[in-house]
């Protein structure tokens, strides 16, 4: 995958009060984004459809920051999403959606890997950190999600 072959490869499962259709909604709501997750410092994305190039810069709290592009590969509304990431990490990422007795469940997939010079060289000496940094992405964007789309933590 990278130069470094270094993956870090992810199974995550966050719960969600509202049903998939409402998760819909509000996950294809691009323009509130930067307001939900203020570690987003740049996005350029205009709406949630196959074949939309989102551009994108992550300031995880690591002492780097993340440039990338998500393509939207496949969606099934309401259900999933396929994406195909590029630029300092690369790899691909899938999202599906299922109710729950209490709203919604997502699983969050994906497998990617460090494509800039400069992150190949921290994934080869300080994966921990690495690692550190991309957790805290995904589990305190489904927070702040949460936190947005019911006003309780998910």
């Amino acid at each position: 995958m990278t130069a470094t072959g270094v993956r870090i490869v992810s199974d995550r499962r966050y719960a969600f009060g509202v049903d998939p259709e409402q998760f819909w909604t509000l996950i294809a709501d691009v323009d509130s984004y930067r307001r939900w997750w203020p570690w987003l410092r740049s996005f350029d994305a205009r709406e949630l459809e196959p074949g939309e190039r989102w551009q994108c810069t992550v300031q995880p709290p690591v002492p780097y920051r993340v440039r990338f592009t998500v393509t939207i590969d496949e969606i099934v509304a309401s259900s999933s999403i396929l994406t195909t990431i590029t630029g300092d990490i690369v790899g691909v990422a899938r999202l599906d959606i299922a109710p729950n007795r209490d709203g919604c469940e997502i699983r969050l997939r994906s497998e990617l890997g460090p494509d800039s010079r400069v992150l190949r060289v921290v994934a080869a000496t300080a994966r921990p950190l690495v690692n550190f940094g991309h957790n805290w992405v995904l589990d305190t964007g489904a927070q702040q999600f949460a936190e947005h789309a019911t006003g309780r933590r998910a």
